[in-house]
C-alpha cells in the first residue's frame, strides 16, 4: 500500500522550522479541510487531504507565516465542498479567509469560453494578491504539487495546464523573485510539453559529472578566500535548470558546451564590502570571459534580485559562473517576496515589498477601461517576460523594462506628463523612430513639445507594457472625450457596413441604445468613446451587432406579415370570462396568461385556444404569437381578445422587471422600499453582479395594468444609482 503525507508530516516540518507558528488554528485548519474533503480522491488515487497538506508543506518550507499555512489547508473547501467563505472567516478571521477567497475560482458564474474564464479567475487572483501577496504564494504552491502529481491527468489537460504554467505561474514565480519554485514549475511544464527534448538534457548533465567539478574548484575558492581574510564565506553549489538549458540549446539553437552558466559556484559573505573583494579574488584565481560581469547589486532587476555575476573558465578548460552575495540578498533571490514576507508585519507605510507588487496595481488598472477579457492576458504575458533591459536617463536614473519595450514605454515609466508631451527620443545622442526597442545599457533622451501636445492612437499598437497602454488611454479618456466619441462612432460605422449590417437611421439610437446596454454602459456615446480610447475592441461586440440586427430584421418581417393576417371572427358577440378578459365567441372558458410575454391589462392582447387547457392570452406583438399566426396549422385557433374594463380591479398580474443599477451598498433596500411605498407585491428577486461595479436584479411584481407598470418604472427610475428599468 502506497505511504500518504499524514499531518505528523506537516507537525514534524512546522517543529523543524523553529518559527512561533501559531499550531493549533493550523490543527483546527486540518481538521476543517480533512472532514470537507472526507471521501474525495485524487485522480492519482490517494486521499484528497494529501494535497492542501503537500501545500502547507511547501509553504513552511518557504518560510510563510501561520496564516498562509492555514490557508493552504483550506484552500479548495471553498470551490470542492460545501464550506463557506464566510465560515472560515468566523473561525479562522478574515486574512485566512481573504487567502483562500483569492485562490477560489469563479466556478459559478458561466463564461462564454474558456479563455474567458481563465481571464476572469486569474483577473480575481490578481486583484486578491494585490491586496495580499500571500494569496499568489498559496496559489504557487498549489500549482507546484498539482505539476508534480500531473501524471495523473488525461494527456491534452497535462499539456494544457502545462502551457498555463509555463505563460503565467512561473513568470509571476520570477517577478516575485521565488526562484526555487520558478525553476521546477518550467522543469515540470517541459516534460509535459517536450519530453524528447526534456530527456536529452537530463542525459547530457548525467553525462557531464558536473557535481564532481563544482566540489572541486568550490573547495578551492573557499581556500583562497580564507587566505585573503574571508573565513565566514559560505559555498553553494548548482546546476542551471533543465528548462533554462533548453531555452539556450534548442529555442536559441546554442550547442550544450557554447553555455557558460550550466553549473555555478555561489559565495555567501557577511557584506558588500567582501563581495566586492571576492570578486577581485576570483579574477585573480582563474579568467574571466568578456562581457560576462553583471552587477546587479549596485542596479538591482525589478523583483528585486542582488549579486554580482561573472563567468570565468577553470583550470580543467569548463566555464563556470559565480555568484556573489550577502546572506540578506540571498533569502531574497531563494525566496523572493516569502523571505521578506516575515519582515512585513507591523511594518507601517510603503516599503520594498510594495515596490515589488506595484506591477500588479499598474496591471489591474490598465484593466479597469478595457472590455476586452483577452487584455489581461496579453498585458500579462507582455509584463511578465522573463528577460528585462535596463536602460538610463541623462541623469543616470535607471529604468528597468521588458524586453520589447519601446522608448515610448520608456518615457511613460519616467512619467505620465513625459510620455503625454513626447515628440521624439535620442538614445546615446542620436535621434531614433518612436518604435525604436530599448536595449540595455542605452542612454535615452526623450524629446518633449508644448504641454498640450498629447500621444497619438497609434502608440496603442507600439508600446508593449500595460503601464503604458494605460496612461494612453487614461489621456484620450479624460483629454478627447468628443474627439472619441466622433472617431469610435466612425471606425464602428466602417466596420458595419463592411459586415453589411445597415441600420434604417431612425432606429440607429434604439439599436445602438441596446448595444451599448449589453456592453454595460450607459449610452451609445460612452460606447463609442470606449472605442475611441481603445477601452473596447470593435472585433468584440461586432457579434453581437450582427446577431442583434438579425433579430430586427426577423422582427420587421414578422411585423409586415401580421399586417396582412386578420384574426378570424369566429362570433359576432363578444362573451366574458371570469378572468377579466373577454374572447370573442367562446363562453365561459378557462383563460391563462402566457409567461412568454405575461401580458397586463392595457396591453394590446390575442387568445390562442388550445387542445383541453382553454384559452393562453398573450400579447398581440409577442414574438411567439406572431410565429405561430404564420402557420397555416395554427392559424383558425388564434381568437380576437379584449380586456374588461373591470380588469384592473381583479388580482395583481405578475410583470418581470430587469433593473440595471450601480452596485452600491444599500441600493436593494432602497428598490424593496420604493415598491412598498407603492403597495406593490415582490414575488421573486434574482440579483447578480455585473462588470465595472454595476448590477443587474430581477424582480417579478404584481401590476394591475400598463398604467400602474409605467408609474412603478418611473419611480425606481429615480433611486440613485439606477441606470435602467425594463419589463
Amino acid at each position: 500500500m502506497a505511504e500518504y503525507i499524514v499531518y505528523d508530516d506537516l507537525a514534524h516540518a512546522l517543529e523543524n522550522s523553529g518559527r512561533p507558528y501559531n499550531i493549533e488554528m493550523i490543527h483546527k485548519a486540518y481538521q476543517l479541510a480533512e472532514k470537507a474533503h472526507e471521501g474525495q480522491f485524487r485522480r492519482s488515487g490517494e486521499p484528497y487531504i494529501c494535497h492542501p497538506l503537500h501545500v502547507a508543506c511547501l509553504l513552511v518550507d518557504l518560510g510563510m507565516d501561520s496564516e498562509s499555512v492555514a490557508g493552504g489547508l483550506l484552500h479548495d473547501v471553498v470551490e470542492d465542498t460545501a464550506v463557506t467563505v464566510n465560515e472560515i472567516s468566523s473561525q479562522f478571521g478574515p486574512d485566512v479567509a481573504l487567502l483562500v477567497d483569492g485562490v477560489t475560482k469563479l466556478t459559478k458564474l458561466k463564461f462564454s469560453s474558456v479563455e474567458e474564464q481563465q481571464a476572469e479567475n486569474l483577473r480575481k487572483m490578481l486583484l486578491a494578491m494585490s491586496q495580499d501577496v500571500r494569496v499568489m504564494i498559496i496559489k504557487l504552491c498549489d500549482r507546484l504539487h498539482n505539476m508534480r502529481t500531473g501524471d495523473a491527468w488525461p494527456e491534452q489537460k497535462r499539456r494544457d495546464k502545462a502551457k498555463e504554467t509555463m505563460e503565467v505561474y512561473a513568470p509571476i514565480a520570477h517577478r516575485l523573485g521565488i526562484s526555487s519554485i520558478k525553476e521546477e514549475l518550467e522543469d515540470r511544464s517541459l516534460q509535459y510539453l517536450d519530453p524528447v527534448g526534456y530527456n536529452e538534457i537530463k542525459e547530457q548533465l548525467a553525462k557531464h559529472r558536473g557535481n564532481e567539478f563544482l566540489e572541486h574548484v568550490s573547495h578551492a575558492i573557499q581556500e583562497r578566500l580564507k587566505e585573503n581574510g574571508m573565513e565566514n564565506a559560505y559555498m553553494k553549489r548548482r546546476v542551471k535548470s533543465i528548462y533554462g538549458i533548453y531555452r539556450k540549446t534548442i529555442m536559441q539553437k546554442k550547442e550544450f558546451d557554447e553555455i557558460y552558466d550550466v553549473y555555478a559556484v555561489r559565495i555567501i559573505l557577511d557584506s558588500v564590502a567582501e563581495c566586492y573583494n571576492a570578486l577581485g579574488v576570483i579574477h585573480d584565481m582563474y579568467h574571466p570571459l568578456p562581457n560576462r560581469f553583471k552587477d546587479y547589486i549596485s542596479t538591482p532587476k525589478p523583483n528585486m534580485y542582488q549579486s554580482l555575476h561573472t563567468t570565468v573558465i577553470g583550470h580543467e578548460g569548463l566555464p563556470f559562473e559565480v555568484q556573489i552575495r550577502t546572506w540578506e540578498m540571498d533569502q531574497v533571490a531563494e525566496y523572493g517576496v516569502a523571505a521578506h514576507w516575515k519582515y512585513k508585519a507591523g511594518v507601517q507605510g510603503k516599503d520594498k515589498l510594495d515596490d515589488r507588487l506595484a506591477w500588479v496595481r499598474q496591471l489591474l488598472e490598465s484593466q479597469r477601461d478595457s472590455n476586452d477579457v483577452g487584455d489581461i492576458l496579453r498585458d500579462l504575458k507582455g509584463d511578465l517576460l522573463p528577460e528585462e533591459v535596463f536602460a538610463f536617463t541623462p541623469r543616470g536614473d535607471v529604468i528597468a523594462l521588458p524586453t520589447g519595450a519601446t522608448v515610448i514605454d520608456f518615457a511613460y515609466a519616467i512619467h505620465s506628463a513625459v510620455g503625454n508631451r513626447m515628440i521624439g527620443a535620442k538614445v546615446n545622442s542620436k535621434m531614433v523612430p518612436i518604435d525604436h526597442k530599448v536595449a540595455t545599457g542605452e542612454i535615452i533622451e526623450i524629446v518633449t513639445g508644448p504641454a498640450d501636445k498629447g500621444p497619438s492612437r497609434d502608440w496603442l499598437k507600439i508600446v508593449a507594457t500595460s503601464e503604458a497602454k494605460n496612461k494612453i488611454r487614461n489621456w484620450f479618456k479624460k483629454e478627447r472625450r468628443e474627439e472619441n466619441i466622433q472617431e469610435g462612432r466612425a471606425a464602428l460605422e466602417r466596420e458595419m457596413r463592411r459586415s453589411l449590417v445597415n441600420v434604417p437611421p431612425e432606429k440607429w439610437d434604439e439599436f445602438m441604445g441596446e448595444i451599448a446596454r449589453r456592453q454595460r454602459m450607459n449610452n451609445p456615446d460612452e460606447m463609442y468613446a470606449a472605442i475611441g480610447y481603445g477601452g473596447l475592441q470593435i472585433s468584440r461586440i461586432m457579434g453581437k451587432i450582427k446577431d442583434e440586427y438579425t433579430k430586427m430584421r426577423e422582427a420587421e418581417a414578422e411585423a409586415e406579415a401580421a399586417k396582412n393576417f386578420t384574426v378570424e371572427d369566429v362570433s359576432i358577440h363578444r362573451t366574458h370570462t371570469s378572468d377579466g378578459v373577454v374572447v370573442e365567441g367562446i363562453d365561459n372558458c378557462l383563460v391563462k396568461f402566457a409567461k412568454c410575454c405575461n401580458p397586463l391589462p392595457g396591453d394590446k392582447i390575442v387568445g390562442f385556444i388550445t387542445r383541453g387547457y382553454g384559452v393562453s392570452i398573450h400579447k398581440q406583438d409577442c414574438a411567439n404569437a406572431q410565429q405561430s399566426m404564420k402557420q397555416p396549422e395554427n392559424a383558425a385557433r388564434w381568437v380576437k381578445a379584449y380586456w374588461e374594463d373591470s380588469a384592473s380591479a381583479q388580482e395583481p398580474f405578475k410583470a418581470a422587471l430587469e433593473i440595471y443599477a450601480e452596485d452600491r451598498d444599500g441600493i436593494f433596500g432602497e428598490l424593496a422600499m420604493a415598491l412598498s411605498d407603492l403597495r406593490v407585491p415582490i414575488y421573486a428577486v434574482n440579483a447578480r453582479q455585473g462588470e465595472n461595479d454595476k448590477a443587474f436584479m430581477n424582480v417579478t411584481v404584481g401590476i394591475a395594468n400598463t398604467e400602474h407598470l409605467n408609474n412603478v418604472v418611473a419611480k425606481l427610475r429615480k433611486i440613485r444609482g439606477v441606470i435602467s428599468v425594463t419589463r
